[in-house]
């Protein structure tokens, strides 16, 4: 005869209703006081001046954080996003017309954002060019105040030839870097998280330990995480500010980004310019030469009024 048996605990157990549990990722408050009034500290950015050589630049005291990247990665977005200010790195109609290193005061003169050249910039005469390499190259080499470098990527195309030279070269000055993946917006958070994950393997195999984050200007993402590593470089103290609320910060249009973004052809790193097996030591003058020709991107080109 059969016999009917109960359900065993095991079943019951797994029959039961699902309970959804969920974990709440734990913030340490101090660090968001830190970031929410760092980001309140940049606000107060101003334009200081604009100098064509090492020689004319702000006095070299004080603490600054120099934006570097390619001429299409998005640094003058960078900037005005960080700073809430649409105009504060200002672009050109006419690249290389005023192709200066570009100083902005954070409340004093003595806590400095350095705008740099971007690199890869072509249509202009050859001797203008290498004038602007060599006075980028004394910058970076002399410049004592410099507490390290903010090197910013387009998210779609990482590492390209002249920022691993770039990144390469600072390790070998043990010169500080925080490597901003911009346009993070572009892709979505899946394919973005996995450029970034890739990203980080290929540092972590050159032996380059570095800083690394998503961003986007677009959206605010990675806002309060660049705000965080910037003050810290720059010596900022809680006490340099009062509080600010991060959603006073306006939302950028695609219109005021004002890039041209190159044709995307894949995201995916390419192997043999960064195989650690192969790099070579690399000198500031190797940075003088570009490989290949590439468009200006007006947007990243800065022109300050001379009167402000």
């Amino acid at each position: 005869m059969h016999q009917h048996r109960g359900k065993s605990r095991n079943s019951k157990t797994a029959n039961a209703p699902k309970q959804k549990i969920t974990y709440e990722k734990k913030v340490d408050p101090a660090i968001t006081e830190y970031a929410v009034r760092s980001l309140n500290w940049l606000r107060k950015a101003e334009f200081l001046m604009s100098a064509p050589k090492l020689s004319l630049c702000v006095e070299d005291t004080g603490y600054e954080v120099a934006f570097a990247g390619r001429s299409n990665a998005g640094k003058s977005s960078a900037i005005n996003a960080l700073t809430n200010q649409k105009q504060l790195a200002r672009a050109s109609k006419k690249p290389g017309r005023t192709q200066m290193i570009n100083f902005f005061s954070l409340g004093n003169p003595d806590q400095r954002l350095v705008d740099l050249p971007g690199y890869g910039y072509a249509a202009v005469p050859e001797a203008m060019k290498l004038v602007w390499q060599k006075e980028l190259e004394n910058y970076l080499i002399h410049r004592e105040s410099l507490q390290g470098l903010v090197l910013l990527m387009d998210i779609r195309h990482p590492l390209q030839h002249f920022d691993v030279m770039m990144l390469e070269w600072a390790y070998s000055r043990h010169l500080f870097v925080h490597v901003l993946l911009t346009k993070s917006d572009k892709l979505n958070r899946g394919p973005a998280s996995k450029v970034l994950q890739e990203v980080k393997a290929k540092l972590k195999k050159m032996k380059l330990d570095f800083s690394i984050q998503l961003f986007s200007s677009l959206n605010k993402e990675g806002l309060e995480e660049l705000a965080s590593v910037m003050a810290g470089r720059l010596n900022f103290t809680l006490d340099q500010t009062s509080e600010f609320d991060l959603d006073a910060i306006p939302e950028v249009s695609i219109h005021d980004l004002n890039e041209a973004d190159a044709p995307i052809e894949s995201v995916e790193l390419e192997e043999d310019a960064i195989d650690s097996d192969q790099s070579q030591a690399v000198t500031a003058s190797e940075l003088n030469h570009l490989d290949e020709p590439v468009e200006a991107d007006q947007a990243d080109i800065v022109e300050q009024d001379p009167q402000k």
